[in-house]
């Protein structure tokens, strides 16, 4: 079966000023339907660069990376945008919702730009919403609902797509244990249960033990590539060392749409 995402000898370079910041050095690795991946690494190892490569965000300097079997260094921006909002979903820590917007026309932000009718978009969101617990909130801003509630939310703008992988970074982040916790329990269901290959970046142990493939990012590599469970040892490739500085992307549009992509554009994640 064709990988979900494949990267290949993938580096990222970006000038700020007159240095050239490498935050990737050859990195190599395959991501399958079903997967649960953690990424981890102290700040700076290249865990958010290489998110915003899987997703599509940015582009690799030099390799490739391959998502639904498309090399995305050679697509017009229109088409990896299409990609995008087609195969990807994306959670990240500061949710990114709109804040005048009702959690159903969050939700259902991503169908606007895939042109489903406004009747089919408020039924599919709403579905989603239900199947994260939100049902009753459906017509509460953000501003009305607590930091799970927003994950939540979040959560479910990215899976309303039917996306076949999900990346987040630091999702629980910026929400206590519990309901981190309880969030955790969401995404490791969903995965088992719709075969979403998942891949989360965190600095959390606890949060990143509960996937059955961890990869260790440091200086700019993967250092470590282990599997437990039901997952098969899928080993990387990884060039030498380098340096980065972890970010998370929060442009909110880009997020929940498919908007364009950051390639070029001198940034370190």
């Amino acid at each position: 079966m064709r990988p979900a995402i494949e990267v290949r000898q993938a580096t990222r370079a970006y000038r700020v000023g007159e240095t050239e910041v490498v935050a990737l050095r050859g990195v190599s690795l395959t991501l399958h339907r079903g997967e649960h991946l953690a990424v981890v690494g102290p700040s700076g190892s290249g865990k958010s660069t290489l998110l915003q490569l899987l997703g599509g965000l940015d582009r690799p300097t030099a390799g490739s990376v391959l998502v639904d079997g498309r090399d995305t260094a050679t697509l017009p921006q229109a088409e990896l945008a299409r990609i995008r909002n087609r195969v990807i979903g994306f959670v990240f820590q500061g949710f990114h919702l709109q804040p005048r917007a009702s959690a159903l026309d969050n939700v259902a932000l991503p169908l606007v730009y895939r042109g489903v009718r406004r009747a089919e978009r408020h039924r599919r969101a709403a579905e989603m919403l239900a199947r994260v617990g939100l049902a009753d909130r459906a017509r509460h801003l953000p501003g009305q609902l607590s930091g799970g509630e927003q994950q939540r939310v979040a959560v479910a703008r990215a899976l309303v797509t039917e996306p076949a992988v999900l990346l987040a970074d630091e999702p629980t982040g910026n929400l206590d244990s519990a309901t981190g916790a309880r969030l955790l329990d969401l995404l490791a269901d969903l995965n088992a249960e719709h075969r979403v290959a998942l891949a989360v970046v965190t600095h959390d142990h606890e949060v990143a033990a509960r996937a059955r493939r961890q990869i260790v990012m440091r200086d700019g590599r993967i250092v470590s590539d282990s599997s437990t469970g039901s997952d098969s040892d899928r080993h990387s490739d990884s060039g030498g060392g380098g340096g980065d500085s972890d970010s998370t992307v929060s442009d909110t549009s880009r997020h929940a749409t498919a908007g364009p992509d950051r390639s070029g554009q001198g940034r370190r994640a």
